[in-house]
């Protein structure tokens, strides 16, 4: 059975060098973004670089539980069966708990905590009997490390990590595998404003190298954390 990726926001950044990755390595994979241009636009590229694997893309507001919910079922129907699944999607705004907008804390914790809940009750009952079932959390240095204008954000992300470590100790007796991964600075179009060299950052590129690899150990163990640095510390 051809093993299959299940990824949430990988139309660019992280997510999308993560279902690269898989798909380079003889993946089937669903995916989705906000935006159906940008969905639409990726599959096409996608197709055309991987004939040789099925490559759905679907259109979520992971925002909505409603949305989420059909995704992860969209998902299922289209690949068969989830080998993997990577709950990657995620929102930042700046801004302390105090002075931060109105509905800043709703949207980052229904998008940043919220869809994975409510994705991983959807697919992981069917991940049971697949063969080397894996569950990736997009977590964060500011799941370990609050800070003045993380906000929400930090609430958000602080939550996820334990969603994770409970999942881990829920899954073991399945032999489903969990890891929490907790990227610091990496190069992305967010951080292109900044004006800090390349270097400075993380690579993509190294995070997706280390989720493959997490997955392709876990027949004997399982990595629960990959915590990722910029060289030179964080920014």
């Amino acid at each position: 059975m051809k093993p299959t990726l299940i990824i949430t926001g990988a139309t660019r950044g992280i997510g999308r060098s993560i279902l690269e990755k898989f798909l380079q390595n003889g993946f089937d994979a669903a995916f989705c973004g906000s935006t159906e241009s940008d969905v639409l636009r990726v599959s096409e590229e996608l197709r055309s670089v991987y004939p040789n694997s099925t490559i759905h893309g679907i259109t979520a507001d992971l925002k909505n539980k409603a949305e989420t919910e059909l995704f992860g079922r969209e998902a299922l129907e289209k690949l068969g069966h989830c080998t993997v699944l990577i709950c990657n999607a995620g929102l930042f705004r700046a801004g302390g708990i105090l002075t931060e907008e109105e509905g800043c804390f709703e949207d980052q914790i229904n998008l940043n905590l919220g869809h994975v809940y409510h994705l991983i009750r959807i697919v992981v009952p069917t991940m049971y009997h697949v063969q080397r079932p894996h569950v990736f959390t997009m977590c964060s240095i500011a799941s370990i490390q609050a800070y003045p204008a993380g906000g929400s954000y930090c609430i958000s992300k602080f939550a996820l990590l334990g969603l994770t470590k409970e999942l881990r100790e829920e899954l073991k007796p399945k032999g489903i595998c969990v890891t929490a991964i907790l990227p610091g600075a990496t190069y992305t179009d967010s951080w292109k404003p900044a004006g800090l060299p390349e270097s400075r950052f993380i690579k993509t590129s190294a995070i997706s190298e280390q989720v493959f690899t997490a997955w392709n150990i876990n027949e004997s163990a399982c990595i629960e954390e990959i915590l990722i640095r910029p060289l030179a510390g964080d920014i």
